[in-house]
Order: structure tokens, then C-alpha cells, then sequence
């Protein structure tokens, strides 16, 4: 196997994983968000164990598909079309304007969400809210650069295999 078969199959096997962290970010956001998340539900995750769970486990999914596009997918795409991979925000940039995401700074604030999902919620529940709704409110524009980034990857390794 040479260097580029064996890019093709890491981004082969990225795409895998990323479809498969949507389908579970999917079903974890459904079920959260099944009714409105509000500052009694932060109370209530106290005694409700299954909330609780379904509050990490949002914001584990959320994260760890914002990290594999960000940190493994984008980079190597961007090496499969023969660009340098840059620093992160650069790396962003160039996704925006392939298309692939639609604005680094979304990309950028929902990194922040992140952060404040796991860290700040504990000094503050209404953060916890905040950011969980927000969280929620961008799960399509993190699908949807899952779906162009494996849809582009799909793509140029079909054209040259072709």
C-alpha cells in the first residue's frame, strides 16, 4: 500500500466514523430535545438520571463530532486536495470557502459552546441552558458539514479510482 492509498483509506475510514457520530449526535439530540431544555431541567437532573445521561451524552457526541471533523477529517481532506494543512482557524477558513462548512465563526462559537457545556455549567446552571439550546440550535450546521466533508472525500476517491 502506498502513501496515498493509504490516505484514501484513513479518510475512507474517517467518513465511516463521522456518520456514524451523526447518527448517534441525531438520536441523542432528539431525545434531549424532546421538550423544551429550561433552567427547571438543570433542577432536575439532580434526581432524573436518565436526563442527566442524556445531557452528557449530547454534549460528549456534540463534541467529539465537532473534534473528528475539525481535528482529523478537515485536515487530511485538505491534504487530499494537495493543500497545507494550517493552524485550525486557517484549516477553517479554507472549509468555508470550499463550502464545506458554512461560517468559521459558527464553527468558532460552537467550539466555545462546547467548552462551557462541560466546564462552566457548574458555577452557573443557566449557562448550562444557554449553551445545551445553542448546542442544539447548531446540531444541523455540524451535520451538515459532516455531509459535505464525507460527501467531498466520497467523491475525489471515487473520481480516482475511476
Amino acid at each position: 500500500m502506498n502513501q496515498d492509498d493509504a490516505a484514501a483509506e484513513r479518510l475512507i475510514f474517517l467518513a465511516r466514523v463521522v456518520r456514524k457520530e451523526c447518527g448517534h449526535l441525531q438520536a441523542t439530540d432528539a431525545r434531549l430535545f424532546n421538550e423544551p431544555f429550561v433552567p427547571t431541567s438543570v433542577v432536575r437532573m439532580e434526581t432524573d438520571a436518565a436526563l442527566a445521561e442524556r445531557v452528557d451524552a449530547f454534549v460528549s457526541r456534540f463534541g467529539r463530532l465537532q473534534d473528528t471533523l475539525g481535528d482529523k477529517l478537515l485536515p487530511a481532506l485538505l491534504a487530499l486536495l494537495g493543500e497545507r494543512t494550517k493552524v485550525f482557524v486557517d484549516n477553517l477558513d479554507k472549509a468555508e470557502r470550499l463550502g464545506w462548512v458554512d461560517s468559521v465563526n459558527d464553527w468558532l462559537a460552537m467550539r466555545q459552546l462546547r467548552n462551557q457545556m462541560v466546564h462552566e455549567y457548574i458555577e452557573d446552571p443557566e449557562i448550562l441552558v444557554n449553551a445545551l439550546n445553542a448546542g442544539h440550535a447548531f446540531v444541523p450546521a455540524l451535520l451538515s458539514a459532516a455531509d459535505r466533508m464525507t460527501g467531498e472525500i466520497t467523491r475525489r476517491i471515487e473520481i480516482g479510482s475511476a
